[in-house]
């Protein structure tokens, strides 16, 4: 067999073999850290489904670095992801769908969509407990309606009805949408670069598999965040209007993606592109959640606004200790003290994009994030699981956004339509290049 090293200066030889070290340690390292990270869930969570997915995800993540020892092999990195794959997301999956166990708020989207269906309200009028209350705006209860349409029929349709499927199917829907919108353009020689495998990533770590697992309810609204901004991006304002409508009427928290992709559009297109995408998202939310605020105002309110903001009658089980959560502790006081903090972060946020908007994809996402960051952590409850929607924002556009990169035309070629220059060989004269014809023909 020829030797492909032959030719190569040893100095370069030395250098791409500290990179494949350097790569293969990084990917081992990276799954025992994601390893220690699940197995800490059955030690410390008293949540089962966490437990689950703890002991799963640890045992795939192993054995995903075991196969990382053998990179810079194809098969190697191959089955490093194979693995974390089936031991964090399609084994808990399938074990919690099927056995229909989940967190709450699986239960609550269900109820939702049931109560959608009989009195197009989703909200209960009188709950009593924590799991009666609905903290989601109406359009959540979509995700309920096909298991309130099928009803308990048994495990075979769970993986059919559950609103861990469609959340999930939304989330990555979305997603491969906004790579095709960020990838296109004009038509152009193309070369994919490493967007597979980051993605596989992402989708097999932490951040995402644990909610895919156990909830999935924050998954569509990064999807479609995601989507909208890349939309954004590419000066189609009514599109991205009904997409970010579409995340606003799932919870309130999206809201501040309106007025980034405004900004974004505004900078980019003119005042009236941002007209047109504020007043579609404005429209589509108002049309999905009307309804249920003309019906049912006062549990809306108690249970959209005040039970997340820890003012409710039931105290709300988003207890993590974040800055906003351990001001509100303190009493009346800091709880005002945590909500005027947390408007003072949005203001700060709004100045940012009338003074500085952002002018690409990735700079719109991490507004967004920024924006978001600075709700979750002085809200007066949060989770830090919250977190996990502006890191899918950051990290996914900057793989979407370079997922696609022109390749360069090779030496001597010309572009489309124009005549070819042949290039110069060694040693010879370089060939000048043809001189403009003037209108008229040659005289």
């Amino acid at each position: 067999m020829p030797n492909r090293t032959a030719g190569i200066p040893w100095n370069l030889r030395l250098r791409n073999a500290v990179r494949r070290v350097d790569r293969r340690r990084l990917w081992i390292a990276g799954w025992l850290l994601a390893a220690a990270w699940a197995a800490s869930f059955p030690l410390v969570s008293g949540l089962e489904t966490h437990r689950v997915w703890g002991w799963c995800a640890a045992a795939g993540y192993g054995v995903a670095a075991l196969a990382a020892c053998g990179l810079p092999r194809p098969r190697a990195r191959t089955l490093s992801l194979a693995a974390a794959l089936t031991g964090a997301v399609a084994l808990p999956f399938l074990y919690l769908v099927l056995t229909g166990r989940a967190q709450s708020e699986v239960g609550v989207i269900e109820r939702s969509g049931d109560l959608m269906l009989h009195q197009v309200s989703p909200y209960l009028e009188l709950p009593r407990s924590v799991t009666d209350y609905n903290p989601y705006l109406p359009g959540m209860a979509f995700f309920g309606l096909p298991a309130a349409l099928a009803g308990d029929h048994g495990w075979a349709l769970r993986l059919l009805t559950d609103a861990r499927v469609w959340c999930a199917a939304a989330f990555l829907l979305c997603l491969a949408a906004g790579r095709r919108v960020l990838g296109g353009g004009p038509a152009a020689p193309t070369r994919t670069g490493p967007y597979g495998t980051a993605m596989t990533v992402l989708v097999a770590s932490p951040v995402v598999a644990l909610p895919l697992c156990v909830s999935g309810v924050d998954l569509p609204l990064a999807g479609l965040c995601c989507l909208g901004l890349a939309l954004a991006a590419r000066g189609r304002p009514a599109t991205a209007g009904l997409v970010l409508a579409a995340a606003c009427s799932l919870k309130w928290t999206a809201w501040p993606a309106i007025a980034v992709a405004a900004a974004l559009l505004g900078s980019a297109r003119g005042t009236r592109a941002a007209l047109r995408c504020t007043g579609t998202a404005l429209a589509g939310t108002l049309a999905v959640v009307l309804p249920g605020a003309v019906l049912s105002p006062g549990p809306m309110v108690q249970q959209v606004l005040a039970f997340p903001l820890g003012s409710g009658e039931v105290a709300t089980p988003a207890g993590s200790p974040l800055p906003g959560h351990l001001l509100a502790g303190l009493g009346t006081a800091g709880w005002y003290a945590a909500v005027g903090l947390l408007v003072c972060g949005g203001v700060a946020v709004a100045a940012s994009l009338v003074l500085r908007p952002p002018t690409g994809a990735v700079a719109a996402a991490d507004r967004l994030a920024a924006g978001l960051c600075v709700a979750f952590l002085l809200a007066p409850a949060g989770r830090f699981g919250y977190l996990a929607l502006p890191l899918v924002l950051v990290v996914w556009t900057r793989l979407a956004a370079g997922a696609r990169r022109p390749v360069p035309p090779p030496a001597g070629s010309a572009p489309h339509g124009a005549p070819a220059v042949p290039s110069p060989r060694a040693g010879a004269a370089p060939v000048p290049a043809p001189l403009p014809v003037p209108a008229g023909g040659v005289r």
